[in-house]
């Protein structure tokens, strides 16, 4: 194993072992995917209570849709040597009621910088949500998830600003058909290219 195999490994088994946040509603168990040669990178918002309960990150509905945009496998979507899987908050946040609560404010900080550096090959990052894109395109982001999503070119070919793939987002992809019809298959193509 290489030296950075054995680190990367090392990071991973901290970070699963992570216990800053209190008062968890499910407990901590923190959910992510990497390896060493993952050129994709997929940030969503934080677990939900079914990822919580099965351990792996987007076995769900979300995870369902968003395999369908990229046009892979379950298989290769699992595969940490293709797609790295870190959202912002590492833990499921517990609910509120408009849904789940946002990501933990003490993960990020915490763990991005030495994750990301642990990642030196990552040429395509996925950007799911409000949280996403606020930590990785700060300033560059538009007043509205849309606005921002509408601007995808400039952020192309490195990053993508995309909407949550959840259930709870099915009107906004009817009201925004060109989502689907324009982003999606170059999303697809670029996909293909890089596993």
């Amino acid at each position: 194993m290489q030296h950075n195999d054995r680190q990367l490994d090392d990071l991973l088994a901290e970070v699963r072992s992570c216990t800053i946040c209190s008062g968890l509603p499910l407990g901590p168990r923190p959910l992510l995917q990497a390896g060493k040669d993952a050129n994709i990178l997929i940030v969503g918002q934080a677990p939900g209570s079914k990822t919580h309960e099965k351990g792996r990150p987007f076995d769900d509905a979300s995870g369902k849709r968003l395999r369908a945009w990229l046009g892979v496998s379950e298989d290769q979507f699992y595969d940490p040597d293709i797609f790295a899987i870190i959202p912002m908050g590492l833990c499921y946040p517990g609910t509120g009621a408009g849904g789940d609560l946002p990501p933990r404010p003490e993960c990020a900080p915490a763990w991005r910088k030495p994750l990301l550096q642990a990642l030196p090959n990552i040429q395509l990052t996925l950007l799911l949500g409000q949280y996403a894109l606020s930590w990785h395109l700060g300033e560059r982001q538009s007043r509205t998830l849309t606005q921002t999503v509408q601007r995808w070119p400039e952020f192309w070919p490195d990053l993508l600003p995309l909407p949550h793939p959840s259930p709870r987002n099915i009107r906004w992809f009817k009201a925004n058909p060109w989502f689907e019809a324009d982003v999606i298959p170059v999303l697809q193509r670029r996909v293909r290219a890089l596993i």
